[in-house]
């Protein structure tokens, strides 16, 4: 059974920064692209960044130069620092990856539990 578990989310105020962190842990499995995706109140989930195991990245303009997705690939780990959040920003933070257990003979997504992020005004 592969888990990605985030972590790193609060409350903050207009103009701070946060990191998210989400790890993938199992007793056996491959990865490939990781990404970040968020969903504001009553709205659908929405596509952030997302990063390969080669390190290339790719990001929503909205979010291009103020959020920053990096990788470290031998702890299954990805980040998303947030740097000048604006309460617009609130919103749940959802880590996906594309992941193969050892049993499977298939890629499939995989999906954290979600990271609360609430910026202030």
């Amino acid at each position: 059974q592969v888990q990605l578990v985030e972590s790193g989310g609060g409350l903050v105020q207009t103009g701070e920064s946060l990191k998210l962190s989400c790890k993938a842990s199992g007793s056996c499995f491959s990865i490939k692209d990781m990404g970040w995706y968020r969903q504001a109140p009553g709205k659908q989930r929405e596509f952030v960044a997302e990063i390969t195991r080669q390190d290339l990245t790719r990001y929503v303009d909205p979010w291009r130069g103020r959020f920053t997705i990096s990788r470290d690939n031998a702890k299954n780990t990805i980040y998303l620092q947030m740097n000048s959040l604006k309460p617009d920003d609130t919103a749940v933070y959802y880590c996906q990856a594309q992941v193969k257990p050892c049993a499977a003979s298939s890629w499939s997504d995989y999906w954290g539990q979600g990271a609360q992020v609430t910026v202030s005004s």
